[in-house]
């Protein structure tokens, strides 16, 4: 009997020990975790001898997340990519696209990336460039905070007999929002609805100076969602409820507007938008030119109907 029970002991603890093992990071599919629980550390592999500790219980920070993505690339490994307009005058987008970031030991973007060359340039809080390129003598003197970010949305076409309910559907992104994505849902200030165009705006604002929420981490995993990678090791699919049916998210855009303004200048433009403006300045003129002439020789035709008037008199 005595042996029996000894077993019986054996056997429990066994069990206990293997519920313990760390499980998969929730909110990182790249991280590998080792030890029992509660004292299980998970790790990040940002480079071959930088592996720094991450919380799973929170998302990973956005410049450890670009930076892990680009070591994977390196590697060979998988990375697998797949109503609106600007909230405000100042807005700026990611038109850079990923690089391989600096961070600071709490995953913070540096206020000055070089992207390991010469050419370096200031971001923001959620690591988007906010000046014009220059060189190592840049003077980024501290990392501005977002405040605000605007999301713009597209969903795949609905059967004809739906439509969208909007309060349902404002009441399922602050859900989204706040359940998978960690930002109360109070900070969602508006959701606005096209249903010709099938957009859905979201705009998300924070109180200036409060440092606890960081909508750039949250706006980064949202577009990888989109994108069909999901940083999660949940790998569901992120949908909206429009009331009488789901709404299939196909696109995003992301707007950021930060505490203070940018910097960026004109002659960093893209080839394309210069060429736009060329186009649009060119057709500006020519139209002046046009009214130009056109009243001049209206000018002319009455001065010689004056002149003959003025001989038949």
């Amino acid at each position: 009997m005595k042996g029996f029970i000894l077993l019986a002991l054996a056997v429990f603890a066994a069990l206990q020990t293997v519920e313990s093992v760390c499980n998969q990071c929730r909110t990182m599919k790249w991280v590998s975790c080792e030890g029992n629980e509660p004292a299980c550390t998970c790790k990040i592999t940002l480079g071959d001898n930088d592996r720094p500790s991450i919380n799973c219980d929170k998302l990973v920070s956005k410049c450890f997340l670009m930076k892990a993505e680009m070591y994977r690339r390196r590697m060979g490994q998988d990375v697998r990519q797949s109503i609106g307009g600007k909230p405000h005058e100042d807005a700026i987008m990611d038109n850079d696209g990923i690089y391989d970031p600096d961070c600071e030991g709490d995953g913070k973007f540096r206020a000055k990336q070089c992207n390991n060359t010469e050419e370096c340039w200031c971001v923001n809080s959620a690591g988007v460039r906010r000046s014009d390129k220059g060189d190592k003598n840049i003077n980024c003197s501290k990392l501005v905070e977002t405040y605000m970010i605007r999301l713009e949305l597209t969903h795949k076409e609905l059967d004809s007999n739906n439509k969208v309910t909007v309060q349902a559907l404002e009441n399922s992104v602050k859900d989204l929002l706040q359940t998978r994505y960690q930002v109360d849902r109070a900070l969602v200030k508006q959701v606005q609805y096209d249903p010709d165009g099938r957009y859905i705006v979201i705009d998300i604002e924070k109180e200036k100076g409060e440092r606890l929420t960081n909508l750039g981490n949250m706006a980064y995993y949202m577009e990888k969602d989109l994108k069909v990678s999901p940083l999660f090791t949940n790998q569901t699919k992120v949908q909206l409820n429009g009331g009488s049916q789901k709404l299939d998210l196909n696109k995003i855009v992301v707007y950021y507007v930060d505490e203070e303004r940018p910097t960026i200048t004109m002659q960093h433009l893209t080839g394309g938008i210069i060429a736009v403006i060329v186009v649009v300045v060119l057709v500006v003129v020519l139209g002046l030119l046009a009214l130009f002439f056109i009243n001049r020789k209206r000018q002319q035709r009455y001065s010689k109907t004056q002149q003959r008037e003025l001989s038949n008199m």
